[in-house]
C-alpha cells in the first residue's frame, strides 16, 4: 500500500486489517556500499506497532519505468558490478523488432551483484527478524524477450532459476522467525503448460522443502496465464508453506473471463481465500477502489 496511508484513520479502525505491506528499494535501504539506512523500516514498524498493525516489507530490486533504477549508484559505477542492471522490454511485434525500456532488473544471476543482495538481507535480518511479520521478494518475472538478441551478458534461463534459489535460501536464514515469501509469478524462458522446462517447478518444490512462502503480484480473477504459470502451483501450496499476493493497480477492473463482468471485491476475496486459500492478501491502495469498495467491504469480514 501507499506508505502515506498507514496514517489514515480509514486504515487504522479497520481490525479486520491486520497491517501493512510496504515496499523499500534496494538504493534507499544502501545509499553507500557498506552503508546501511533502515531509519525508514524501522519508522513505520513503531508506529504500526503502536497502532496494532503488523509490517510485511518488500525489497524492491526491479522497476517498470525506463527512468528508474532501483539499485545502489556504486552498482552502476564499479566495473565489477557489469552495470548493476539490466534493461526490461515492452515489445510491439513478434520479431521483436520494434520495442521501447519499460523498466530495469538487478542482475541477479551475476555473482558480485547477488553477493551485496544477499548482505542486504542479512542486515535485514539482523535488525528485523522477529519485529516484522515478514519480508518478501520481488516477482521472479523479466522480460528480455525471447529472440536472445536483448539478453544481458551473463544471462542464462537456469543461472537465473538458481540465482532466485540462492536468495531465497539467504532470506530464510536471515529470516528465521519472519514469515519469508518470494514472489513466483513468471520465468524466462518458459510458458505453461505448453513450454515447460521445469524453472517455475522447481522453484516451488524447493519452495516447499525449505519451508519458504510463495506468492506474487497482481491478483486476476481466473485470468489464464496467471493461472497456469503461477496460481496453479500457489494454490497447491496451501496449508503447507505461507502464501500471499498482492492486488495492484489495475486488479481491481480486471474482467472475469468465466463472467465477462468486471470482477467485485468479494470476487477477489472470495477467490484468494476459498480458491487459492492465501495466508496474505495485500490490498492495493487504488482509488477510488480502495475507499469506496475494499474499505467497506473489508469492514464486513469475519475474521
Amino acid at each position: 500500500m501507499d506508505r502515506e496511508r498507514i496514517h489514515d484513520e480509514s486504515f487504522l479502525a479497520i481490525r479486520q486489517i491486520k497491517g501493512a505491506q510496504l515496499k523499500y528499494t534496494w538504493k534507499e535501504l544502501e545509499p553507500e556500499k557498506g552503508k546501511y539506512n533502515l531509519d525508514l523500516i524501522e519508522r513505520d514498524l513503531n508506529f504500526l506497532k503502536e497502532k496494532g498493525k503488523k509490517l510485511f516489507i518488500q525489497i524492491q530490486d526491479v522497476s517498470f519505468d525506463s527512468l528508474s533504477i532501483l539499485i545502489p549508484k556504486y552498482l552502476l559505477n564499479d566495473s565489477i558490478y557489469h552495470g548493476g542492471a539490466n534493461s526490461q522490454y515492452n515489445f510491439f511485434d513478434d520479431n521483436e523488432e520494434r520495442y521501447e525500456k519499460a523498466g530495469w532488473v538487478a542482475r541477479r544471476w551475476d555473482s558480485n551483484v547477488s553477493e551485496r543482495f544477499h548482505l542486504l538481507l542479512k542486515k535485514l535480518g539482523e535488525k528485523f527478524d522477529g519485529q516484522i511479520d515478514g519480508i518478501n521478494l520481488p516477482e521472479t518475472a523479466v522480460d528480455f524477450g525471447s529472440k536472445r538478441r536483448l539478453y544481458p551478458p551473463g544471462f542464462t534461463f537456469e543461472g537465473y532459476k538458481n540465482a532466485i534459489k540462492e536468495n531465497m535460501r539467504i532470506a530464510k536464514k536471515a529470516f528465521p522467525k519472519s514469515v519469508v515469501i518470494q514472489y513466483i509469478n513468471f520465468m524466462p524462458g518458459e510458458w505453461l503448460p505448453y513450454d515447460d522446462h521445469f524453472y517455475t517447478r522447481d522453484l516451488f518444490a524447493y519452495a516447499k522443502k525449505n519451508k519458504i512462502g510463495v506468492g506474487g503480484p497482481d491478483l486476476f480473477v481466473y485470468k489464464k496465464g496467471q493461472m497456469d504459470n503461477s496460481y496453479v502451483f500457489i494454490k497447491d501450496c496451501a496449508n503447507i508453506i505461507p502464501t500471499g499476493i498482492a492486488i495492484q493497480e489495475g486488479n481491481y477492473e480486471h474482467v472475469n473471463p468465466q463472467t465477462g463482468k468486471q470482477v467485485s471485491i468479494s470476487d477477489i476475496y472470495s477467490f484468494a481465500k476459498d480458491y487459492l486459500k492465501l495466508n496474505y492478501l495485500f490490498w492495493c491502495t487504488e482509488e477510488p477502489y480502495y475507499s469506496s469498495e475494499v474499505l467497506p467491504f473489508l469492514k464486513t469480514v469475519n475474521n
